[in-house]
């Protein structure tokens, strides 16, 4: 999903080549689906032999399932290092959860295809990843969970809130959000559709201040 050359003290070899084969895999099941994705097609878009395919994942499967985690790994790194920058700028809970919609924000921007497939994916009970999904969806959850609590600790949150629902909550706005943004409101910057969720996020909707 993140294109970069072999570097030394970068990726190995095969971390490269798996990295080709991410990204032509979310392209393609995008575009035509899962089912309808041969592991053929994956191999000559990353530009690889089907063998390779192989060599690194045992089945298209698998594949899917090693993306669904890569990609959900790197947006919750991007949510815990906006996390860790404004706690050491000194910055409270809101500002934490402000950088992290506009993290996933920027995540999203990033990678639109593969949020459209990750988002398809959590309303499917059937597939043989499903078990895969959801873990890695929690450690993207236990993100925001921790600031809130973090947040209801030191007083700055009611402790009526529900925790993990709101967390879940503020995940799912950032991601049904920007997937509006792209497909409907492409004119829109990344800024104002920033600037629209923070107001939400601080109680500003109702024009009292």
């Amino acid at each position: 999903m993140e294109r970069s050359s072999t570097a030394p003290g970068g990726r190995t070899r095969r971390e490269a080549t798996r990295q080709k084969l991410y990204e032509a895999a979310v392209t393609l099941i995008a575009e035509q689906g899962f089912s309808a994705t041969t592991v053929d097609e994956i191999a000559e878009r990353a530009g690889v032999a089907k063998g390779t395919v192989y060599y690194n994942f045992a089945s298209k499967s698998v594949l899917f399932e090693e993306l669904l985690r890569h990609g959900v790994g790197l947006l919750t790194a991007s949510l815990r290092e906006a996390s860790e920058r404004t706690r050491q700028a000194g910055r409270g809970r809101v500002d934490a959860l402000d950088a992290m919609i506009r993290a996933g924000l920027v995540f999203i921007d990033r990678y639109p295809a593969f949020t459209q497939l990750y988002v398809a994916e959590l309303w499917r009970t059937n597939r043989a990843w499903q078990s895969t999904l959801m873990v890695v969806r929690q450690e993207a959850v236990a993100v925001v969970e921790d600031v809130l609590r973090e947040g209801v600790a030191n007083g700055e949150f009611s402790e009526e809130i529900d925790v993990p629902l709101t967390a879940a909550a503020l995940v799912g706005m950032v991601l049904v959000a920007a997937l509006d943004w792209k497909s409907f409101q492409p004119e829109r910057s990344l800024d104002d559709v920033h600037a629209a969720l923070s107001r939400l996020l601080q109680g500003r909707v109702s024009g009292t201040r």
